[in-house]
């Protein structure tokens, strides 16, 4: 049975579509007959939950996804983020209410939509007051153009603080074997609050996957620039990676589906692993199936514990922009 979650008070897949991977991010810009096939494939496997960005290829990605599903806009949970987008061909966090307004005016308009299901804040923008961003959102639910507001790579106290203003759906934040950070305390207080968490990156940008080189990377894959995916630190990680490839063995699955089925062991974590291949879709989707014994469970925490993973997520300048847990 198709595992779900409750976001926004609406019942939908555990396992949703990251749609960034289109236009954005590792180099690749999917044509809108690429993007029509995926999306439709994926609609038809039953996948309920589409995440999208006003930063994705500065609008592309929502126009792509508008173009591709609008026509079948009540079978699905729509996605995306506000408050870091595109300006003159530089991205720019800008979480100011006029801002925020104004760029929920024009995903509607990309998405070829007049209501977004869940709206979120994609970074917090520190100049501003999270009140005073979380506000504009809040009116915005009351206006009926977004139905729930979320919060993406954010702390605890931040998350509470926003959640005082108005109750915040979900946040989502980069959350995989080797991405532990949430469990630093979001986790916790997201379960404290009743909010859902929503993990992006959970086959940790392909290092989960089927990537083993990583001294290919152009210009445009922000891989490049994160410490981790360094040569030298990749080497040392993929050792871990082979060591769980063998426990996916014994468990009678994929590396992909172990990583997954690892994340939803915990009933509040969605899942929204991004692919533009119609295989790698496929094999997501059914982690679905796959449940782990504790021993198994054991080995992946004590396998990926908290700094054995060498390397940052982003580079400096990119982690000095979240909010996180210490």
């Amino acid at each position: 049975m198709k595992k779900t979650r409750q976001i926004a008070g609406r019942n939908i897949g555990a396992i949703g579509l990251g749609c960034m991977n289109l236009h954005h991010g590792y180099g690749h810009r999917a044509t809108q007959e690429e993007t029509n096939a995926l999306l439709h494939h994926a609609l038809d496997l039953g996948v309920d939950f589409f995440d999208t960005a006003t930063l994705y290829g500065f609008g592309t990605n929502e126009e792509a996804v508008g173009q591709a599903l609008s026509a079948e806009r009540s079978r699905f949970f729509l996605a995306s983020k506000c408050g870091m987008q595109g300006v003159d061909g530089v991205r720019v966090i800008d979480g100011r209410p006029a801002t925020l307004k104004a760029t929920c005016e024009d995903s509607l308009r990309r998405l070829r939509t007049d209501h977004i299901d869940l709206y979120y804040l994609h970074r917090w923008d520190k100049s501003v007051p999270i009140e005073e961003s979380v506000g504009a959102l809040a009116d915005l639910v009351r206006e009926g153009k977004i139905g729930a507001i979320g919060l993406s790579e954010v702390s605890s106290a931040t998350l509470r603080r926003a959640h005082a203003v108005h109750p915040v759906a979900a946040l989502q934040s980069e959350y995989s074997l080797w991405s532990r950070d949430p469990e630093r305390g979001v986790l916790q207080t997201c379960r404290e609050l009743g909010v859902a968490f929503v993990a992006f990156s959970p086959l940790a940008r392909g290092f989960l996957g089927d990537l083993r080189q990583v001294d290919g990377f152009t210009a445009s894959d922000i891989r490049a620039s994160m410490p981790r995916f360094a040569p030298a630190s990749y080497a040392a990680n993929l050792t871990l990676a082979d060591a769980a490839t063998a426990i996916a063995s014994d468990a009678g699955c994929s590396l992909p589906q172990l990583a997954l089925a690892w994340l939803l062991r915990d009933p509040i974590v969605s899942v929204i692993p991004g692919t533009t291949r119609r295989v790698h879709l496929e094999e997501n989707l059914a982690a679905d199936r796959v449940t782990l014994d504790d021993t198994q469970l054991a080995q992946l925490d004590s396998l990926f514990a908290p700094g054995k993973i060498q390397g940052e997520r982003y580079n400096a300048a990119s982690m000095a922009e979240i909010d996180q847990d210490r």
